[in-house]
């Protein structure tokens, strides 16, 4: 005896259709374009000024304009119509780009300390006014990037990895011009390895935190915030309800929880409330309780369970 019911809720900036960062695609393309010419300055700068701190706050700028393009092009991709052989679309997209994110972000920080600790060995001489001039040109454009994200990153995962990628290139922004204005007054050549060092390591713990959220996606945890000893509870405490099974809740994208669940239900109480009017109560108890996006209920009575194949409790 099977039924379903699908109901959505939206916050903040996401329009009512489309993924949670399909909002935030204007966005995300002047943030490309800001960083793309700034990454064209850092490079000329660094090269002028052999500033291994900007090179490498440009190298990163190169991965902040290949993770706003990924994130991009996931948006354009997650919001296609469903289709026969794929039910939900390819909304999973935005979550690959997320992950593509962070393993860019890791490689990238992974190379600034490879080459920072070789600069060590063989330092250079560090033209630190050019330095600090350039450095505090990509600052601005990042804190411009970021006031456009800072919104979006709390939609969607996508949008967050474009995000932390600016975030991290600001905070490199800001020791490159540190690590410039050392130079500059003590001629300490060291001041430009030890910023790339610091610049290597402030990326880490925020990709690695975008790494977690991203594999619970893909491996279909419970959504972030959702209790699901709660949500057992909430149903089990609506009136003619015996019992609960096959209870899964699980993110398809950012903004896209989803929620099913078999239902026992009394079959007196089922007939003198009807399958409709239960429905509406299982959507009413974990609409008013949970945000979650799709709820599928299979309404059966006592028993049932026992002839259902490969039962997940």
């Amino acid at each position: 005896m099977g039924a379903g019911h699908d109901h959505g809720h939206h916050h903040g900036g996401p329009a009512p259709t489309g993924t949670a960062g399909a909002a935030y695609k204007n966005r995300l393309r002047v943030a490309l374009g800001i960083t793309l010419s700034v990454m064209v300055i850092e490079i000329i700068g660094g090269v002028l000024s052999d500033s291994l701190a900007l090179i490498a706050d440009a190298a990163h700028m190169a991965t902040d304009a290949v993770g706003l393009a990924m994130a991009l092009l996931a948006i354009h991709f997650a919001n296609r119509p469903p289709s026969g052989n794929r039910t939900f679309g390819l909304a999973r997209a935005e979550i690959l780009a997320a992950l593509a994110n962070c393993l860019l972000l890791l490689g990238v920080g992974g190379y600034v300390l490879y080459e920072a600790v070789q600069r060590f060995f063989e330092p250079a001489e560090t033209k630190g006014g050019l330095a600090i001039a350039v450095a505090a040109i990509g600052l601005v454009a990042n804190i411009v990037s970021l006031s456009l994200l800072m919104r979006g990153q709390k939609d969607s995962l996508n949008v967050r990895g474009a995000y932390l990628e600016v975030l991290a290139d600001a905070l490199g922004s800001v020791t490159v011009i540190v690590a410039a204005g050392v130079i500059l007054v003590t001629g300490w050549q060291y001041a430009d390895p030890i910023a790339s060092i610091l610049i290597g390591l402030m990326i880490v713990p925020r990709t690695v935190k975008l790494l977690r959220e991203t594999l619970d996606v893909l491996l279909e945890a419970a959504p972030k915030g959702v209790d699901m000893a709660e949500v057992r509870a909430h149903i089990l405490a609506l009136p003619g309800v015996e019992d609960v099974h096959d209870l899964h809740a699980w993110t398809i994208t950012s903004g896209m929880p989803v929620l099913s669940a078999h239902v026992v239900v009394d079959q007196g109480a089922l007939d003198s409330v009807g399958h409709e009017k239960m429905l509406h109560q299982l959507q009413g108890c974990l609409g008013s309780h949970f945000d979650v996006e799709h709820c599928t209920f299979q309404l059966e009575p006592a028993g049932h369970a026992e002839h259902e194949a490969g039962l997940c409790l």
